[in-house]
């Protein structure tokens, strides 16, 4: 005991404030490898492979097996050059997040529009989810804020045209040439419909308690992963209405949760015209996302 509290004192007379700043930064460093992997495949791949190799490392040091040891240390460090294929998806996603973190692109819309007109937009976007879910039509509605999604549009047919609730059931009314896909918006138009939306690559929906939700709720929560869009979907079989936003799903909204919901993710500040690139850089600092969170993430 008196050789162990020597070894203690020992450390702490040469514990620097260098010292406690490097264990930050590597504690730092893997909370954040581990909250970016969170939610996907990737994270259970990276449990089985740190199992293996403390199990391995645990076998070659009790037993003395040279010709064993020699193979796995020689295996080891071609895994370094293994990780970025095994991970790469995963790797993208992560990179794609701290660009969008830092990208501040007021040139991502075409025009800037008066906080009125927007929020003439929203509530057609909520009246047609409303009427959309009554007759279980089912409907993407992928909504662009300040990440362009261009290369998801040109995927689809060009409309640029005005949103309306009368145009929206049209495009999602069943058998028609424009209901497969996704219809997106800028501004207050719909710049095309019948794109494709990649496909989410975690596990979220895999975690639900049912397991009926396809490939629209997949795309939604794909295009919301990749990008900063809100992506609103209605259920073809229940009728019900999500929205997934940055990874996310909030599921079975009503009409006055769903406008609620859409309205506190568009801030006003985000649509107000004139400002300088200062203001606009404070206003995006300062946008919250909706707290009320409760009704439906899985």
């Amino acid at each position: 005991m008196t050789q162990i509290l020597n070894d203690i004192s020992f450390l702490i007379q040469r514990f620097r404030w260098t010292d406690l700043l490097d264990i930050v930064l590597v504690t730092a460093v893997f909370y954040i490898l581990l909250l970016l992997l969170r939610d996907t495949e990737a994270l259970v791949l990276l449990r089985g492979v740190f199992f293996i190799i403390i199990l391995l490392v645990l076998f070659t040091s009790l037993v003395d097996l040279p010709a064993f040891s020699w193979l796995i240390s020689a295996v080891l460090p071609a895994l370094v050059f293994a990780i970025p294929v095994i991970f790469a998806p995963e790797i993208r996603r992560a990179l794609e997040r701290v660009g969008r973190a830092g990208n501040v692109n007021f040139l991502a819309r075409s025009r800037i529009i008066s906080e009125e007109q927007f929020k003439e937009t929203l509530n057609a976007i909520i009246q047609a989810s409303g009427r959309l879910s009554e007759r279980h039509h089912g409907a993407l509605i992928v909504i662009q804020r300040m990440q362009g999604l261009v290369e998801y549009a040109e995927t689809g047919v060009p409309m640029h045209a005005v949103v309306t609730p009368e145009l929206l059931l049209q495009i999602f009314y069943p058998n028609t040439p424009l209901h497969d896909g996704a219809v997106i918006i800028v501004n207050n138009e719909v710049r095309a419909a019948s794109c494709v939306m990649p496909l989410s690559a975690s596990g979220v929906l895999n975690r639900s308690p049912e397991r009926t939700m396809g490939l629209r709720h997949r795309a939604a929560l794909g295009i919301s992963e990749v990008s900063d869009a809100i992506a609103v979907v209605v259920s073809e079989e229940t009728g019900s209405i999500s929205i997934a936003h940055n990874g996310k799903m909030i599921r079975r909204l009503n009409m006055e949760r769903l406008q609620n919901t859409l309205h506190a993710f568009f801030q006003p500040t985000e649509f107000e015209a004139g400002k300088s690139l200062w203001a606009r850089l404070l206003a995006l600092i300062n946008v919250k996302e909706p707290q009320e969170k409760h009704g439906g993430q899985p």
